[in-house]
């Protein structure tokens, strides 16, 4: 099977590749901490575990969907990272939640461990390695708080993407026009073989 990048040149462009995207390296971060933070800090039967693992992975695995289908479908791409990011927005939620049913403190923007987790997202090919000290050893509020920061993180950057994938669709089209294009260069092509 073909590498993405040793596709033909043609009028499906090179697509699939959602690995090296950021947003998908930083979604995994945060579907590894969800089922983590499930593990340690929620009671077996307690149905949110479920619905929080869900929505981190429905967060992930949208975006590789997307990006798998960006080469024949644009709008399905666009789509589907949207819905990873309504379903970040959920489990975002659902920390949140669990902060406020506990009386734990929500940590404002500019806190000193939301800057440190900043911070630490910073840094040249971070991993879920990057964060599993503090989310295997920390205290319920502080690893709540990680995630959140980790979720806008993902989410700054799903948005950076809907933004990126919308201009690219305005000023080059979807697959028809990719497919018209194509054709009518082939056409000018034989034209020209057969007027030499």
């Amino acid at each position: 099977m073909k590498k993405p990048s040793d596709q033909a040149e043609g009028f499906i462009p090179p697509h699939g590749e959602y690995d090296g995207l950021l947003a998908y390296q930083k979604a995994l971060i945060v579907f590894q901490g969800t089922v983590r933070f499930c593990e340690r800090f929620l009671e077996r039967r307690d149905r949110t575990i479920d619905q929080m693992i869900q929505a981190a992975r429905s967060g992930k695995q949208n975006i590789v969907e997307g990006s798998k289908a960006s080469g024949t479908s644009k709008e399905a791409e666009i789509k589907l990272i949207n819905v990873a990011r309504a379903s970040l927005e959920e489990l975002l939620e659902d920390y949140r939640d669990f902060l406020r049913g506990r009386k734990l403190a929500l940590w404002p923007k500019e806190n000193r461990e939301a800057l440190f987790v900043r911070k630490l997202s910073a840094r040249k090919d971070t991993s879920y390695r990057t964060y599993e000290t503090y989310i295997e050893t920390r205290p319920p509020e502080i690893v709540a708080n990680i995630l959140i920061c980790l979720i806008h993180q993902t989410n700054y950057l799903l948005d950076k993407l809907l933004r990126h994938l919308e201009k690219a669709f305005v000023e080059e089209g979807g697959l028809r026009e990719r497919m018209t294009r194509s054709r009518l260069a082939h056409r000018d092509k034989q034209n020209r073989r057969g007027s030499t």
